[in-house]
């Protein structure tokens, strides 16, 4: 958001216009245009409902709309979904909550550009636009309280994976809160629904039987190693009051997964729960690549967000992930920031980025401080050679936090790339095979400088620092970050 309301409040990141962010709800990349929905609370007594907000062309600076749904009737509840196009509109699937039990509901919307060109003064005002069409899915076939839809237009043809049909599908969970189930449902026109049976992982799939697995999402990606296309899991472990998020690599077949590659974390940071996929209005097929977000927030639905220090002192919690860009090799899914992040750093008020190329040798490290406006370490990230890791525990905001820990190849190739946007850090090492995403609150102000040092046989090749003021075209672009030969030309990011 553009408008920040103090120095907590990142500016390149979403957040509530007002309230509690609770959950990313669905996304849509329409022509250029991402439009982002969001489940919020204007206030921790407000039911929960949907915002929505728009960026043009690259997703940093975002701009709000009118909200799309609130609670109706008897819905004491309406939470996140997916949001996908359909027949020149846009459908939202949401969850809709009726005393104890749940249920899918669509609603539609005629003209999205339509909405983000009128907005009411009135901040809990609706969009007139938004128009509901009911219940799509209900309990049935013995499963019951049916919520966090992924909705999918035009899924495979199971002969010829690089070709789409008219038919849809549907990762939805079922059942008690304790005890949840995934399940695969279909259908031929994104209106009638039919289960197809429980989401079930055959041979190895790196989960327990009693795995509590919440927020699933599907996304498609072609290997860049083997060229062939596969399906990609992303599910949210509920484990001892933290949020686990990780992916599988396999293919979908009924309601069956052939697994190749396990679960395996998507992100290793303090704060990063829930990665929702984006859905494109465009028909053409792509599965070079995907985008998802995230929701930094480590502990999810058992959060309590009035303790935030972004609530106490500025009246809002939570934010959402940069869109990641994300690609597979090799049966890995490798993260890249998008396209455009070092010039809205360069055109933002506050936010701060620090690139570098290093090589790093075994029982060898390189460090990067983060400091305040008193030069006071808030955090720091250091490269190990084979781990990255991210301490907030001398932040007295985060005192005696655990490490976040990251595993990292022994590659030849040690990069970083540090963003400070607020109280929001993301990281990214080695082209892209491990992010981290923290929140980081800076006690004296904001952030300041980083500081970085190197122990054993460290060195750093290249390092630029980036900030609004003295930002430079020629400086080292994320591109560059794995391109050891200066004469190569840039063809994008070298994973």
């Amino acid at each position: 958001m553009a408008n920040v309301s103090g120095h907590h409040r990142p500016e390149l990141h979403i957040t509530a216009e007002n309230g509690v962010l609770f959950a990313p709800a669905g996304v849509l990349l329409d022509s250029g245009t991402w439009h982002f929905f969001h489940q919020y609370r204007p206030s921790p007594d407000h039911g929960p409902r949907w915002a929505h907000q728009f960026a043009e062309r690259t997703p940093f600076v975002w701009d709000i709309c009118d909200d799309v749904l609130a609670p109706e009737g008897d819905e004491t509840q309406v939470r996140a979904g997916s949001v996908v196009s359909n027949n020149g509109g846009v459908d939202l699937y949401f969850t809709s909550v009726v005393g104890a039990t749940s249920t899918i509901q669509l609603a539609h919307i005629n003209n999205i550009r339509g909405t983000i060109e009128l907005i009411n003064e009135d901040e809990l005002e609706l969009d007139p636009d938004i128009s509901r069409i009911g219940e799509v899915v209900g309990d049935t076939d013995g499963y019951v309280k049916f919520r966090s839809p992924c909705v999918i237009p035009g899924w495979e043809n199971q002969g010829n994976r690089d070709e789409g049909h008219s038919g849809w599908l549907m990762l939805a969970v079922t059942g008690s809160v304790e005890a949840p189930t995934v399940v695969v449902l279909d259908s031929a026109d994104g209106r009638e629904w039919s289960i197809k049976g429980p989401l079930t992982f055959n041979s190895l799939s790196g989960l327990e039987a009693d795995e509590v697995l919440v927020a699933p999402r599907m996304i498609r990606l072609r290997d860049e190693v083997d060229h062939e296309i596969y399906d990609v899991v992303i599910v949210t472990i509920e484990q001892d009051g933290i949020d686990i998020s990780g992916y599988l690599v396999g293919q979908l077949n009924g309601h069956e997964f052939d697994v190749k590659t396990p679960f395996t974390r998507i992100d290793f940071g303090h704060d990063f729960s829930r990665p929702r996929n984006t859905n494109y209005a465009e028909e053409t097929i792509d599965y070079d690549s995907a985008h998802i977000f995230g929701l930094m927030n480590g502990v999810g639905r058992l959060d309590s967000p009035t303790e935030h220090l972004s609530w106490t002192a500025e009246g809002w919690a939570n934010a959402i992930s940069f869109p990641r860009v994300v690609t597979l090799q090799d049966g890995t899914v490798f993260q890249t920031p998008p396209e455009g992040l070092l010039d809205a750093i360069h055109e933002s008020d506050a936010a701060a980025g620090w690139t570098g190329l290093c090589e790093i040798p075994s029982n060898s490290a390189v460090e990067v401080a983060l400091k305040d406006q008193a030069g006071e370490i808030a955090a720091t990230i250091t490269h190990r050679h084979n781990q990255l890791v991210i301490d907030r525990s001398m932040n007295p905001n985060h005192a005696g936090d655990p490490h976040a820990i990251a595993p990292l190849t022994d590659d030849d190739t040690d990069s970083l790339f540090i963003v400070v946007d607020g109280s929001t850090v993301e990281v990214f090492a080695d082209g892209g095979y491990v992010s981290m995403a923290s929140r980081v609150y800076f006690n004296n102000g904001p952030f300041s400088n980083f500081e970085v040092t190197t122990t054993g046989g460290a060195s750093i090749v290249r390092q630029e620092n980036h900030f609004p003021d003295d930002f430079s075209s020629v400086a080292l672009d994320i591109d560059d970050l794995t391109e050891f030969n200066e004469d190569e030309p840039h063809e994008g990011p070298v994973r």
